[in-house]
């Protein structure tokens, strides 16, 4: 621990992973969260301004679709950001989109600090397109970022910060939204901007800090710059290292243009990663993490948490996300990344499992409700030290700099479209279904431990270039993608 402490201190690598923490995922997992403890308010915003309007009050279906709307349409943005990363990173290069993203961002605040006052809904919607729009570009220019400043022997640490700093947003919000600090009916409209404050600072230093390395060196061809980036980021010292890899990893591309999203889908030589990256995506997304992080005022009162207590129990929730995020970062370069996801789907399975029981069980006793409280906190707890933690990393891992940032758009879209289907269904999902809404997401989880545990290769401590053999060697009932590689697995 003292010697990576040195490592990161050295240079202005920690100063750099702090600076793109702030304005990258941290803004994204705040304004998943953001709205769980305002959500009362900004639902009797929408009806006083319908009164307002048309002087009537609305149909209570109409308040649901408006706040499905305002919900979900952060996913819409973040849908387009991810989609826009390879253009924008490209044109301007890592560091120059990062600073465009957080011009957005502050855009976006200045919409939703405005809404109230103006007595539109609507803004808030569009303000949250934006808000979005900033956190999936964000978000992918950030774990790009982190991947190709970091050294192979702590690559794992560094890019496992963008889900630190992930959590870090939600309990911020958790935090903020307190009735005791901003969660009150006059301040929602502030307590939904706070995370402008680090987009301001992010633009006022991010420009004295270095490029990344890596784009500098394989996809600007210039190697004094990247040798200079890796001098400042890590101190005076000998990258030789670190330089043969990039050339290795250039000369294995050199005869290949950055491929396009539908081009990187045709190509077989990646199948394996793409489907791999494809399945944990899809369940983390439904899972029910997202759910949690912007549901969770709607699902605790629903198992029977009484309303001033709930927000102190999502409290606890941002709380044990950011305490074992931390901790995986200390695990992950020990246990590998394979174990981290299989048991944490494991677990999250049977958390859900459990919660599904005890919220049909739940005017039986008044234990109930907190058993069930503390099993959503026993699935954040494996989520956020397991596969939340442990996917930025491996999908920034598996796949060379020809293919990483076609792969970042697609996984990017399959997230955000997936946060935007939740986003719209859940409220009516929970009215339909009640408690048996979260077997779906248990079947999920079980989905995640079954593909993990039986196909998910170890990247631990390997190149990029042993890590594309490790997958191409991967065989599914004797059958490979990749003819003339065929090497058993489990199954």
């Amino acid at each position: 621990m003292d010697t990576l402490l040195k490592q990161l201190t050295h240079g202005n690598a920690l100063f750099l992973i702090i600076i793109l923490g702030i304005g990258g995922t941290f803004q994204g997992g705040y304004h998943i969260t953001g709205l769980s403890s305002p959500s009362p308010f900004i639902q009797r915003f929408i009806n006083s301004s319908w009164y307002d309007r048309y002087e009537e009050p609305p149909p209570q279906q109409t308040v649901t679709i408006i706040w499905s709307l305002i919900v979900s349409m952060f996913a819409v943005g973040g849908f387009l950001g991810a989609v826009s990363v390879k253009f924008i990173s490209g044109m301007l290069g890592r560091k120059r989109a990062t600073i465009c993203n957080s011009f957005i961002a502050i855009v976006a605040a200045g919409i939703m600090l405005s809404s109230k006052g103006a007595k539109s809904f609507e803004m808030i919607i569009v303000a949250r397109i934006l808000f979005g729009y900033s956190s999936g570009l964000g978000g992918s220019t950030h774990l790009m970022y982190l991947s190709e400043i970091s050294p192979r022997k702590i690559r794992g640490i560094v890019t496992l910060t963008s889900a630190t700093f992930a959590s870090l947003g939600k309990l911020s919000a958790q935090f903020f939204g307190l009735s005791v600090i901003l969660g009150r009916e006059e301040l929602w409209n502030v307590l939904l901007c706070l995370p402008v404050c680090f987009s301001v600072l992010q633009v006022l230093v991010l420009p004295f800090l270095p490029e990344a390395p890596r784009y500098l060196f394989i996809e600007k061809g210039d190697d004094e710059a990247c040798e200079k980036a890796l001098q400042s980021l890590w101190g005076r010292g000998n990258f030789k290292q670190e330089m043969d890899e990039m050339l290795v990893e250039q000369a294995a591309i050199e005869a290949v243009q950055p491929k396009s999203v539908l081009q990187l889908l045709r190509d077989r030589m990646v199948r394996w990663q793409l489907i791999t990256i494809c399945v944990i995506y899809c369940c983390n997304q439904l899972s029910g993490m997202s759910t949690i992080s912007t549901f969770a005022f709607d699902i605790f009162q629903k198992a029977g948490i009484p309303k001033d207590q709930i927000r102190y129990v999502t409290l606890g929730l941002g709380g044990a996300e950011i305490l074992t995020s931390l901790s995986c970062g200390l695990l992950i370069e020990n246990t590998g990344r394979r174990l981290l996801f299989w048991v944490g789907y494991g677990v999250m399975s049977a958390s859900w499992v459990l919660v599904t029981v005890m919220l049909n069980l739940k005017d039986s006793s008044y234990l109930f409700p907190y058993i069930t409280a503390g099993s959503i906190i026993l699935f954040i707890i494996f989520f956020c030290g397991g596969p939340g933690a442990a996917t930025g990393t491996l999908s920034s891992e598996i796949f060379l700099q020809s293919d990483r940032v076609a792969a970042l758009v697609l996984v990017g879209t399959l997230r955000w479209l997936f946060f935007a289907v939740m986003g719209l269904v859940f409220p009516f999902l929970i009215n339909a279904l009640d408690s048996y809404c979260f077997v779906i997401f248990a079947c999920m989880s079980l989905l995640g431990f079954l593909y993990t545990f039986f196909l998910l290769p170890e990247t631990k401590g390997k190149t990029l270039m042993e890590i594309t053999e490790e997958f191409q060697a991967i065989t599914f009932f004797g059958k490979s993608f990749v003819a003339g590689r065929q090497v058993e697995t489990k199954l």
